[in-house]
């Protein structure tokens, strides 16, 4: 089973990777989706938080980072 994980990680917390951690004990695949939202003004940009995310869960396979912007029903 595969599992969305949306947000914008602006920064990623120990919060968020807990979630994480937890979310690859439950689906085979967890997709972080990084929120672009042109409306807000982040401190790193989306390939920045990407980067951090993909540095931070470098230890768990079942873990893909992604972006997105708009809702997350359309994603």
């Amino acid at each position: 089973m595969i599992a969305i994980y949306p947000g914008s990680f602006d920064p990623i917390t120990f919060g968020h990777l807990d979630i994480i951690e937890r979310g690859c004990q439950m689906f085979e695949c967890l997709i972080v989706a990084v929120l672009s939202n042109p409306g807000k003004q982040p401190l790193f940009t989306v390939q920045q938080r990407m980067h951090q995310i993909q540095q931070a869960t470098r230890h768990l396979p079942c873990v893909k980072v992604d972006c997105f912007n708009g809702l997350t029903v359309t994603y």
